[in-house]
């Protein structure tokens, strides 16, 4: 049962080879870039151990020594990493689904992508989301945290109405971004293999057509940090 001293367990995606932000990643982990000389991933567990969070994943792939000796095992932060490593990067479902053996959820579990810079989080009500959707009896496979789309995603990724979230547009739906931040349950994986890599919207886009993502928009402070640029206005902007 998810209980208030260990309410959800957390997977941190951290196994992109980061392309877009090279040269700054060709010696580091994406994840590791720091925003006023804290790291992203930093950020994420600040937050997590915060809200009470204890048990998190963190999956790895490029240079991913670098992420273990940078913050071995938590207790600096409260709370308990263990690792995910990947020979090559198995994209997001892959990742997912080779890490739940070590996630052990019950049914529900939180996954945030390492490289997105969320300061202040409100992991609180994310855990009282999740609460919600346990007790409801039409389990959702997903729920997703979406966001107004940023200048460099004008398009979105998908529809929000009455929290559903759709692929197809409908009717009062509002076109947003994908945040990286969702809450999934175990079953969304169960039919991977091991190993394999797999991208995760076609399993998000499956599950929406049968009712089964909902969403919410979220409106606190969110930014992909994509490239060199936009982790040097960051660090201007929080300066």
């Amino acid at each position: 049962m998810m209980n208030r001293h260990n309410p959800l367990p957390c997977f941190l995606l951290a196994a992109g080879r980061g392309e877009r932000m090279r040269p700054l990643t060709d010696n580091l982990p994406k994840p590791l870039l720091t925003i006023q000389n804290k790291s992203l991933l930093a950020w994420h567990l600040e937050s997590l151990a915060k809200s009470g969070i204890q048990k998190v994943v963190i999956n790895h792939a490029w240079l991913g020594e670098k992420i273990e000796e940078s913050l071995g095992d938590g207790h600096q932060f409260g709370l308990s990493i263990e690792y995910s490593p990947e020979a090559t990067a198995l994209e997001t479902a892959g990742g997912i689904r080779k890490a739940l053996p070590l996630l052990s959820p019950e049914d529900y579990f939180l996954v945030i992508n390492g490289d997105v810079f969320a300061p202040n989080l409100a992991i609180k009500a994310i855990l009282e989301k999740a609460s919600q959707l346990r007790s409801n009896p039409k389990k959702v496979l997903a729920h997703l945290f979406m966001v107004p789309n940023p200048a460099q995603h004008p398009n979105g990724d998908f529809y929000l109405k009455d929290s559903i979230v759709s692929s197809a547009p409908s009717a009062g739906a509002e076109r947003l971004t994908f945040s990286g931040i969702g809450i999934y349950h175990r079953n969304l994986f169960r039919d991977l293999e091991i190993g394999v890599p797999v991208k995760l919207a076609p399993l998000l886009i499956k599950a929406m057509e049968q009712n089964k993502v909902s969403g919410e928009k979220y409106t606190g402070p969110w930014h992909d940090v994509g490239t060199p640029q936009r982790l040097q206005e960051l660090n201007a902007a929080y300066e």
